[in-house]
């Protein structure tokens, strides 16, 4: 493949051939119906052709399209199984793995923005990408005083495509919503648009890795690989080994499960009141595991890459979220209303039956609610279905809520981080994440006596 599609016209041919190409397979599908195969094997069949050249085009793309498909990659898990299991493969490779950039192209780039003797800097230097993104692919290396270093390369164009793309994709989501049935694909292209000029900005993400790196420099849980040098469109940090969490999620023992979800959890959590920064992209290929956890070179650590897409919490998590857990959880109905009527999740021209505002929370946050919770994708796909169903109560009094633009990326950070704990299968104590990390789950005065005893 060549540079990056950069002309619009190419790019929204490729994406029009999306739903186009689905539509020739269904009368493919038909034909092969006619002829006396099984509709059974004629389904299935169709969905790997979709699936395929859903990862072909996205892939090919990269860019918001390829940014639009790992998005959806990590709700994969909500779908019903006869529809997830064609795309799942498909939808993951998009975690770790593109078309690569031509060498000329990565040389190119390096050369303008290093400088000439950009070689000198390295005492090797792999040509042979490691890992690809939406907006840039990544380049084992060793820097000229020895480390060890990624080197991400952002893909000539990246801006323009992805501004196209998002754009396309939006004119499109109507036709794309049947690859996706239950997840409302309008909101998610729009946020990823508003996120573009932020990602491709690799100065405010080597400020955000850094501040992790910081943070996190003598965790024993959780490592962030520091910055080495950050120029326009590269950016070099130290590299980092480990089990790719897709590799995990397909391969994985049930230990190394319950203990990257456990990890996952607890760094969702923490980060935002340790750094005032929310890690807002959490899919799979974002995340590794490696040995050398607190108990040994058999336990794991969670290591953590890809800053380029962060929230902004000065003050940590709002507050507002941990008490409304917690008074929903207690049942206290009225209070769970007003303070949801405060923060603007109901607004002031619609009226509402606090308990039956209770029963659409309860469920959701069922995993806050025990010491240990088990997450499924049939768990995942009950909580979508009860949701998504246009018959439901749940469904009637969901489309009356509203998500202020403070808390867009919030949820949808947890939600897509519950949607890899599911894909995990990882049995986790959120509980204990929360009581330790969420503000205003536990009350001040048991938070102050928790504080005392510990002094103490």
């Amino acid at each position: 493949m060549s540079d990056l599609p950069r002309k619009a016209v190419t790019r929204t041919a490729k994406l029009a051939a999306l739903p186009l190409g689905f539509a020739g397979r269904a009368t493919w599908g038909l034909g092969k119906r006619i002829v006396g195969e099984s509709a059974e094997i004629v389904g299935r069949e169709l969905q790997q052709r979709t699936a395929d050249q859903l990862f072909k085009v996205l892939g090919e793309l990269k860019g918001g399209a390829m940014k639009f498909g790992q998005a959806l990659s990590v709700f994969e898990s909500a779908l019903p199984e006869e529809v997830a299991g064609p795309y799942r493969a498909a939808l993951t490779k998009l975690q770790e793995a593109a078309p690569p950039m031509p060498t000329r192209t990565v040389h190119a780039v390096l050369e303008e923005r290093l400088g000439a003797d950009w070689q000198d800097l390295f005492a090797e230097f792999d040509d042979k990408p490691a890992a690809a993104a939406s907006i840039g692919q990544v380049h084992r290396a060793v820097w000229h005083d020895g480390r060890e270093v990624a080197v991400k390369v952002q893909y000539p164009g990246a801006g323009e495509a992805l501004l196209s793309d998002l754009n396309q994709l939006g004119r499109f989501a109507r036709l794309l919503g049947p690859l996706v049935p239950g997840i409302d694909i309008k909101p998610l292209i729009a946020e990823l648009r508003d996120r573009v000029s932020e990602e491709l900005d690799y100065g405010l993400e080597a400020q955000a890795q850094q501040a992790h790196a910081e943070e996190f420099a003598d965790d024993p849980d959780v490592v962030v690989p520091g910055v080495v040098h950050q120029s326009d469109q590269v950016l070099i940090t130290e590299w980092m080994e480990g089990v790719p969490l897709s590799e995990v999620i397909s391969d994985g023992t049930q230990e190394q499960r319950d203990r990257a979800g456990q990890l996952l959890a607890r760094f969702l959590f923490s980060g935002p009141g340790r750094t005032g920064l929310l890690h807002a992209d959490p899919h799979p290929g974002n995340f590794r595991l490696l040995p050398g956890g607190p108990d040994g070179e058999e336990d794991w650590r969670l290591g953590v890459l890809d800053f380029g897409t962060v929230d902004r919490l000065p003050g940590g998590l709002p507050d507002t979220i941990g008490t409304c857990l917690r008074m929903t959880l207690d049942g206290e109905a009225e209070a769970v209303y007003a303070l949801l009527s405060a923060e603007g999740f109901v607004k002031e021209s619609i009226e509402l039956d606090p308990d039956a505002v209770l029963d659409y929370l309860l469920p959701i946050i069922e995993p806050a609610e025990v010491d240990e919770f088990t997450f499924t994708r049939g768990w995942m796909r009950s909580q979508a279905a009860r949701i998504a169903d246009p018959r439901s109560p749940a469904h009637q009094l969901g489309k009356q809520l509203n998500l202020p633009p403070a808390y867009l990326l919030i949820h949808r950070v947890t939600l897509s981080t519950i949607g890899v704990l599911c894909q995990l299968g990882a049995t986790v104590r959120l509980r204990e994440e929360l009581e330790e990390w969420l503000p205003g789950f536990v009350p001040e005065e048991e938070g102050d006596e928790q504080d005392s005893a510990a002094e103490a």
